[in-house]
């Protein structure tokens, strides 16, 4: 990387770090001036070639930010990255706000650093506004870059969306207050980035992020994975288990797909809401935890209350500060910052360069209504990246076309069809559990044991999955006292 003599400053009080990233700099054909502080920095006269500033956040006397404001308002315009040690957001948005080109998290990745820096001497802050933009091509991704830094970024939260802001304002309400939070919004629109936000700006934001998608394991393993597993406590259990709650606690445990819990189960993470407290499957020890929950669905929890399918004292407890995210369609102006973000971070992570984005191209995408969100988005924009031969980002638009007859929200219908293969998929599993089996449910190798769930929750759900049987006791094949045969001629039983 030659930048004709391009100069950064590395200011950093850890003389190993500063000597590091001086390395780092002039092996790619920079010159680097480590200084260990923001007031030697202040003494050195301005360079009259193109200059950086690698600034370490913590620093002794003059902090980093405080150096940056001392920038500003002595009227000195150098690109700033900052450097932290640990993901302070509030900071990074005060930062970013300012005018810092980056802020990247230690330890840096050097190749990440090297692109920042390329950044800067790339002229990110000379871009237009995309909205001031009138000719065939919209401004290169790097102008896309520089607005999003220039709004309200919240980690990889990028838009300036009046929708948006709402919610940013509201993450910042709910966060030290350690509330319970309840994330709603359609699928892609980016709840888990939300969650982490509200993790990054609380005071557990030093301890554990954990996240646990509901919907991503068997019911049967629901219980012991949220909560863990004694040795021996079923069939298989051949170790002790820590579920997430104990490897949440001091930090924020987020259950996505909150909706999919069964009932069964729900009594338990109740009880972990207002008593702060449970046991291991097979164990009688009770476990104390201090983790803070942020649920998310995609789902009307307020309907299932009343279809009784969902608690309506958990759903109380976890709807303590509800929070809505807008789903893509509902903020068409934060799209062009997202294209842009998302090429960037593309680009740069498979070696592309690319410059520009037709103008009829954006006004096609920001046209589109997106019923994946943010995700359908971003695989849009990194299919694009794949296949653009040159520095011109090359989408598809008549391949969005053909998709926008598709209904723009999520209908009763779909929730249904989703509710039904959800269905299919459970009775499948319970069939196939009783076949291997052999039709006993009860006892060490039956069928609940082998689903890691009791007789009773086990012949409940094949009550309700409309799964009938005639039983046996102590027939000839009885394989011992007691024990419940549901013939398999019964099987495909249904309601």
């Amino acid at each position: 990387m030659s930048n004709g003599g391009g100069l950064v400053y590395v200011v950093d009080d850890n003389a190993s770090v500063r000597e590091g990233v001086a390395s780092l700099i002039a092996s790619a054909g920079l010159t680097a001036k480590p200084l260990a502080s923001g007031q030697e920095f202040l003494a050195l006269p301005r360079p009259d070639v193109p200059s950086c500033l690698v600034l370490d956040v913590e620093l002794p006397g003059l902090s980093g930010i405080e150096l940056q404001q001392e920038l500003v308002r002595s009227g000195i315009h150098i690109p700033i990255i900052f450097l932290t040690g640990h993901g302070d957001i509030a900071m990074t948005v005060r930062a970013l706000k300012a005018g810092a080109t980056d802020f990247l998290t230690k330890p840096v990745d050097d190749e990440e650093l090297l692109n920042a820096i390329r950044q800067c001497f790339a002229g990110r802050h000379a871009c237009p506004h995309l909205s001031e933009i009138e000719s065939d091509l919209i401004t290169d991704t790097l102008c896309a870059a520089e607005e999003i830094s220039s709004e309200i970024h919240f980690g990889d939260i990028v838009g300036n969306s009046k929708a948006l802001r709402h919610v940013l304002r509201e993450i910042e309400t709910v966060a030290p207050a350690d509330s319970t939070v309840l994330i709603y919004g359609e699928t892609g629109t980016g709840k888990e980035l939300i969650a982490r936000a509200v993790h990054n700006l609380s005071a557990r934001r030093l301890r554990p992020f954990v996240k646990f998608n509901c919907a991503a394991f068997p019911t049967g393993l629901l219980e012991s994975e949220l909560f863990g597993h004694e040795k021996g406590a079923f069939t298989g259990a051949i170790a002790q288990r820590i579920g997430r709650f104990e490897l949440a606690h001091g930090g924020t445990i987020f259950l996505d797909e909150v909706g999919e819990i069964p009932l069964e189960l729900q009594p338990k993470l109740l009880r972990v809401l207002q008593e702060r407290e449970f046991e291991r499957l097979g164990s009688t020890r009770t476990i104390h935890t201090d983790s803070r929950l942020i649920a998310a669905t995609n789902r009307d929890l307020k309907r299932m209350v009343q279809e009784k399918n969902f608690r309506s004292d958990l759903y109380y407890r976890l709807n303590v500060f509800p929070i809505r995210v807008p789903a893509l369609r509902e903020r068409p102006e934060d799209i062009p910052l997202l294209v842009g973000y998302f090429a960037q971070q593309i680009s740069r992570r498979i070696g592309r360069a690319i410059e520009s984005i037709p103008s009829e191209t954006m006004n096609a995408l920001v046209r589109y209504h997106w019923p994946g969100n943010i995700r359908e988005l971003q695989n849009v924009i990194e299919r694009a990246v794949i296949v653009s031969r040159g520095p011109v980002l090359t989408v598809d638009v008549a391949e969005l076309n053909t998709h926008n007859d598709a209904p723009s929200c999520e209908s009763s219908h779909d929730h249904k069809s989703l509710d039904n293969l959800m269905h299919e998929q459970e009775r499948t599993q319970i069939l196939r559990a009783l076949e291997l089996a052999g039709g006993v449910v009860s006892g060490p190798n039956g069928a609940a044991a082998r689903l890691r769930i009791k007789r009773s929750t086990l012949v409940s759900r094949m009550h309700r999955l409309g799964i009938h049987m005639s039983r046996d006791f102590n027939g000839s094949n009885s394989p011992g006292p007691n024990r419940e045969i549901y013939r398999a001629s019964a099987f495909a039983g249904r309601t």
